[in-house]
Order: C-alpha cells, then sequence, then structure tokens
C-alpha cells in the first residue's frame, strides 16, 4: 500500500487558515509536537531500540516508493525529511522548507528552504535536489495522490534556496500535502544507489538488514540538538511479538503495539503506556464505481447495519471511538451536527429489499492483519451483518498480495489509514473523482465541486460552510464505512523520555526522544 496512505501520516487539526499562519513563519528548530514521558533535562547519548511493524514481502528502500511497512517508514522519517511535518498548532511545521508563501489567487506557492540544511556528506542542500525529488515523486504511480494538482513540469527552482510549485487550482492546503512523502535526495541520484543515498535528517543510516536497521545521530542537522547516540529499528511482523520483546527488555519502545498489549503494559511499573486518542481510521471500503455495493441504498444499509459500539468495545478493547463514516475527525471543522448512524436493522433490511440486492450470495470481505485489530473488526462485522441476511466471509490476505491485488479494486475491504488528519486531507487523497488513492472508485460532481470551493478559499466562515457541505455528501454516498477511530499506542521502558504524542505519523518525530 501507499505508506501515506496506509501509514500516511499524520497529525489531524486545521489546515486552511491555519497553514497560511505558518506560512510566513520561520522554521526555529524544527521540532513539531510534543512529547511523552518528559521530565528533568534530556541528556545526550545512549541508543533507543525501538520496534516497528513490517513484512518480508513488503520491505522497500525507496523513499518515494511504496511504503507498505511502518518499520521501513520509521526509517526513511528519521533519514530523510520532507518540506514540512505535523504539528499541533498549527499542524504543518517548519522542516527542510523553513517558510512559504502563497499567491493570491493560491495557485503559486513559494518554499524557501532551511539555512544551512546539508545532506549528510556534507553537501548543501539546493533548490535543485528538492525539485528533482519532488518531480521523481509526482511521477511515481501514486504521485498524483501525494501532490495532487501538481503536475512534475510545475515544480521548478527559484535561485539556490526557493522552491516554487504551481497548482492547476487554487488551493490552500498545498503546504500540508508536502508533510508526507516529500523525501529530498540528491539530484540525480540513480535508483540503483537510492538505497545508500544520503539524506538530510537528523539521523543517518549506519546498516540496514532485512527490515532492520541502526541510525546514528546527524550532529551537523540543521533542525538542533539530537540528544540520542544512535536508534535500533527491529522490524516485528505482528504485535504480539513486538510486545513480548518489549515485556522480556529486548526493545526499549514497541511502536503502535495495540490495545491488547496495552492492557498488559498497564499492570507493570517499568512500563508506560503512550496513547493518542483517536489516532487511526480502519474503515470498510466498499466499490461505489461498479460491483454489488454501487447502489447508495445498499451502501446506506451496511452503515446501518453495523453496531458501532461493539466494534470498538471488541475490535479495539475499548482503545478508540465511534465514529460516523466521515474521514478526518481530527479537523476542528468536523461537522458534529450530522446526526450520529446508530444501528437500524429493520431500515437495512428494506433498503436492501428496495435495491433488489442478492442475499442468497455470500460476499467476500478481503482484510489484512498488519495492524491490530484490522481482522478482528472485519470478523465482528460478518458477524453482525447476518443479523441483516448479509452472508459475508472474511478473506485475509497478506499485505503484499492485499496492495497488489485488492486495494483500489477490491468491491469489499478493510483499510486503514495512521494518521486522523483534515477532511480536505482524505477528501483530496481519496475521494475527489481523480484522487490517486480512491479506494471506493468514488465519483461524485458535486462532491468534486465542494472540494474545490473548500480549497479556494481563505475565507474561513465560507470554508467552514462548504466544508459542511462536503461532509455532508461524503455521509450520505460515500463508499467509507467508518465504525470508529482507534487509539494509537506506543509502549516503552520507563527510562525513555520525549516520545512523541501527537497522532498519526507525529510518532516517528524522534528527534527529542533521550534516555534518562
Amino acid at each position: 500500500m501507499d505508506f501515506n496512505r496506509r501509514q500516511v501520516l499524520l497529525a489531524g487539526g486545521a489546515i486552511g487558515t491555519a497553514a497560511l499562519l505558518a506560512a510566513c513563519s520561520s522554521g526555529g528548530d524544527g521540532t513539531a509536537n510534543g512529547s511523552a514521558g518528559d521530565g528533568g533535562k534530556p541528556k545526550k547519548g545512549g541508543t533507543l531500540r525501538i520496534g516497528a511493524l513490517g513484512r518480508a514481502g513488503a520491505i522497500t528502500r525507496d523513499p518515494h516508493g511504496t511504503q507498505g511497512n511502518e518499520s521501513d517508514y520509521l526509517v526513511l522519517a528519521l533519514v530523510y525529511d520532507t518540506l514540512t511535518v505535523p504539528g499541533a498548532d498549527p499542524n504543518t511545521k517548519p522542516r527542510l522548507a523553513a517558510s512559504w508563501e502563497p499567491s493570491k489567487d493560491l495557485k503559486t506557492w513559494r518554499f524557501k528552504l532551511a539555512e544551512n540544511a546539508t545532506f549528510h556528506d556534507g553537501t548543501p542542500v539546493t533548490a535543485d535536489d528538492v525539485v528533482w525529488s519532488l518531480r521523481r515523486l509526482r511521477e511515481t504511480p501514486s504521485g498524483a495522490a501525494r501532490l495532487p494538482g501538481v503536475e512534475a513540469k510545475n515544480i521548478t527552482a527559484d535561485g539556490t534556496d526557493t522552491v516554487v510549485l504551481v497548482s492547476d487550482y487554487a488551493n490552500a492546503e498545498l503546504p500540508l500535502l508536502t508533510r508526507l512523502t516529500t523525501f529530498v535526495m540528491k539530484k540525480d541520484t540513480s535508483d540503483k544507489a537510492v538505497a545508500k543515498a544520503p539524506g538530510t535528517g537528523p539521523f543517518k543510516l549506519d546498516w540496514y538488514r532485512n527490515g532492520n536497521a541502526r541510525l546514528v545521530r546527524n550532529d551537523k542537522w540543521y533542525g538542533g540538538t539530537v540528544h540520542l547516540d544512535a536508534i535500533e529499528v527491529t522490524m516485528f511482523e505482528t504485535p504480539q511479538a513486538m510486545a513480548n520483546a518489549l515485556f522480556a527488555g529486548q526493545i526499549d519502545v514497541a511502536s503502535n503495539a495495540g490495545p491488547v498489549a496495552a492492557r498488559t503494559a498497564e499492570s507493570r511499573k517499568d512500563l508506560q503506556v503512550v496513547r493518542r486518542p483517536d489516532d487511526m481510521s480502519m474503515p470498510i471500503v466498499m466499490r461505489t464505481a461498479d460491483g454489488p455495493f454501487a447502489d447508495p441504498r445498499v451502501r446506506e444499509a451496511m452503515r446501518l447495519v453495523v453496531d458501532r459500539e461493539a466494534m470498538v468495545r471488541q475490535a479495539l478493547s475499548g482503545y478508540g471511538n465511534v465514529a460516523n463514516d466521515i474521514m478526518g475527525t481530527g479537523d476542528p471543522d468536523y461537522a458534529t451536527d450530522i446526526p450520529q448512524r446508530k444501528r437500524d436493522l429493520a431500515k437495512a433490511e428494506q433498503l436492501l429489499k428496495d435495491a433488489k440486492f442478492d442475499l442468497s450470495k455470500t460476499y467476500d470481505l478481503v482484510t489484512t492483519e498488519d495492524i491490530a485489530g484490522l481482522a478482528d473488526s472485519a470478523t465482528l462485522f460478518a458477524s453482525q451483518a447476518r443479523e441483516a441476511g448479509i452472508k459475508i466471509k472474511v478473506v485475509k490476505q497478506e499485505s503484499g498480495t492485499f496492495y497488489d491485488k485488492t486495494w483500489l479494486k477490491g468491491d469489499l475491504y478493510t483499510t486503514y489509514w495512521g494518521t486522523n488528519d483534515s477532511v480536505v486531507f482524505f477528501a483530496s487523497k481519496t475521494l475527489v473523482s481523480d484522487a490517486g488513492q480512491n479506494e471506493a472508485g468514488f465519483s461524485d460532481k458535486e462532491f468534486d465541486a465542494a472540494y474545490l470551493k473548500v480549497i479556494g478559499t481563505t475565507d474561513q466562515e465560507a470554508r467552514t460552510k462548504d466544508l459542511r457541505e462536503l461532509q455532508q455528501i461524503e455521509y450520505d454516498r460515500s463508499g467509507y464505512l467508518l465504525w470508529g477511530m482507534a487509539d494509537g499506542v506506543d509502549l516503552a521502558a520507563s527510562k525513555v523520555r520525549g516520545l512523541p504524542k501527537l497522532p498519526g505519523y507525529g510518532r516517528v518525530q524522534l528527534e527529542n526522544t533521550w534516555l534518562s
């Protein structure tokens, strides 16, 4: 799956106006989030041993490639810098881009690079390096989703320290879209050399073997002081294996360990639980373009079949909250006035009858075991659907097979986004008709028009009104059944300090972490 979709990361919060407020700010030390386990003055030194989820069949070393493993993304995010990073307030903070400024029509954005930024080999970072990297990113199969509305030819340099992005349409949210995958490499790095290409991040790659890696501190990082001497990343195929390694003292942090392990960790004084509320969305995707779920009445019935409270209680062990079929619950303009959907089997059965849905067939619900609770949620939903006469067979696929065969193509499958970002973020990535990661094959002219109105204004009152319309359409007829939001759960030894506590992929920002 594409990293910025699946893991893709990032913190929720205000965009639009927030992005513009950040536009003229300086980068400071590049720090973007608060941290857990704080206390005392940070100490320099030590090696942090961190576990992250991944599978051997999904390993990639290319910063612009398909990131199927959280372990790989963690390594890449520490070695390579993006133009911007997740923040709390605003939710887009400077990193390799120290500041940015839009034109009056919100189509042209100028990003000024941080002073003294260098690659790990000492070479200064130039606008040409950034332009080459962004163009390379844009030309990947999912490039349109990663930089929507910005064609490769419209990414240019102005001198040595300014990068210019020109959008096909007014877009007040553009800086937000540069947080996830805009990893910068040296201009003209060959595909064969990508795996060992020097980055600009707070850590340098020491070695990488079969999904495991050792990173050492970049003492010349332009972003500020890095406390740890090194970080050792170990890949685990299951949350339980990773948690067991933590319990045995083999690692110091279990990243995204899940609720089951958290229950155990809560009873141990030598461990800490870092909980990020409403961190991850785990929707069921129903294909809207064709197939058995193309009729909006069928999709509505599916959304009425689910028992959301039971899903949170059982699939997430209570580590989460009920959701309302609209992606981006962290948006401050999230439409809380839209009525919360509740289970209604009688109405669901009538909708299925009206749509002449074939209840004699059995429908596959494809899922993976990539993250804790995902396969469990599919199994529980299948059981709930049977109460309305819908026969569903849960099919588990290996991660690589899923993203090759099912994702973006299947009629019914589970997906997940390791982020609770804005409504517009998800609209741009997955819901507008030409979205590069349109998971449900959703195409709706009214939705597309509402989206362009939202991103084309800096008037907060107008934006709020248009965003409400956008969410209503998604609620009424998209292909998402978003039953709940899972809390992010990291487990750590008590000696670990300064762990990130932003939701989503803000958790990979370990430059401020230290050991007591």
